[in-house]
């Protein structure tokens, strides 16, 4: 039998939820800093749901079988299920500034993820080659750095060294990733130039 990687990704998010509040649930843990981590991870997940819907990523549209998508994507995003295991079966009492600096690192994740996917979906309808305007005009990959910046919340959250190495084993694989599109964009005769104005992950100002 064979999935989508679009199917295996969207069953990670749809679990999200559920993993959380059962989590809650078997550790009796209903504190507010559990009910800040499953309204942040929710939220996402319903979110890239929408977008799947809305502007989904071609990439994930390619077929693999059951086993092989199960050991990647979907046992690799799992990890990503460690952050509110710890948070929760600790029952750990965030300190307050977590709550200020966790949503907004969030919320600054989530603005460059989606909005910069919608920009890339919707112009390349339009006309193909670089995108260098809007959120793309000052780092090649602000997609990247919205997701690294929503899962930086979440480690936060964690209060725990084990999400952040998880996150850093990501970054590595986004890098990877990063560096084969700017293989791919090498191609036009514009790259060069829009390089030297970008980061290929933070701005360049």
């Amino acid at each position: 039998m064979k999935l989508t990687v679009n199917f295996i990704i969207n069953a990670h998010k749809i679990l999200v939820s559920p993993f959380v509040i059962f989590l809650m649930w078997y550790y009796d843990n209903w504190s507010v800093s559990a009910f800040l981590y499953l309204g942040l991870h929710g939220t996402y997940s319903l979110l890239w749901l929408l977008k799947q819907d809305l502007y989904p990523d071609k990439r994930f549209e390619q077929k693999i079988p059951f086993w092989i998508g199960i050991l990647t994507p979907f046992l690799p995003l799992a990890a990503y299920y460690i952050a509110p295991f710890l948070l929760i079966s600790r029952h750990i009492t965030l300190p307050a500034w977590i709550f200020a600096v966790a949503p907004a690192i969030y919320t600054f994740g989530i603005f460059m993820h989606y909005v910069s996917d919608a920009q890339k979906h919707y112009t390349l309808r339009l006309q193909k080659g670089i995108i260098d305007d809007g959120l793309f005009a000052r780092t090649r990959n602000p997609n990247y750095l919205g997701e690294i910046l929503i899962y930086a919340s979440y480690a936060l959250l964690s209060w725990h060294w084990l999400p952040f190495l998880i996150l850093g084993c990501w970054i590595l694989y986004f890098f990877k990733n990063m560096r084969n599109k700017d293989q791919s964009m090498s191609r036009h005769a514009a790259f060069n130039d829009y390089k030297k104005k970008t980061g290929i992950l933070f701005p360049k100002f």
